[in-house]
């Protein structure tokens, strides 16, 4: 059994005990192994932007750790709620960065965690105006600041 098979069976388990019923489709793309929800209960699953998954995710990689060490990680997502998600960061840090570009002055995004501050450092990566920074380097969840590159 891979390891994308197990960690599809104990998050079956896992929201079956609950009493959700739900379909899971696997996939191995570009950004790795993903197990992707299917259900009539999203909003319960998904929580308040998204705590309920970060903890469902979280869960499943724990036991999936357990019985198998060296398994990569799996990312879960309900009803395409985290693409759709990344995508309207990405949309609003491109929208930043051109209200920067036009008045010069930095501009400051809401905290988020690594996972997401990495995507959008990633939009900035190769552009030859603007950068980004993150900031309170003590915080477990930073902002990011995008400016004009000096």
């Amino acid at each position: 059994m891979t390891p994308l098979d197990h960690a599809s069976q104990i998050l079956d388990t896992m929201l079956g005990y609950l009493g959700f019923a739900v379909k899971i489709d696997q996939d191995e793309g570009p950004e790795g192994l993903m197990l992707q929800v299917h259900t009539e209960d999203s909003k319960a699953l998904v929580g308040k932007h998204g705590a309920t998954l970060e903890d469902i995710q979280y869960l499943v990689n724990r036991v999936l750790q357990r019985h198998i060490p060296n398994a990569p990680r799996i990312r879960v997502d309900i009803d395409y709620y985290r693409s759709i998600r990344e995508d309207q960061m990405v949309e609003q840090a491109k929208e930043l960065g051109e209200r920067v570009r036009a008045t010069g002055r930095p501009e400051i995004l809401p905290p988020m965690n690594s996972y997401y501050r990495r995507i959008i450092h990633n939009v900035f990566a190769n552009d030859p105006q603007l950068q980004s920074v993150s900031l309170d380097a003590q915080a477990r969840f930073k902002r990011i600041q995008i400016k004009v590159r000096r």
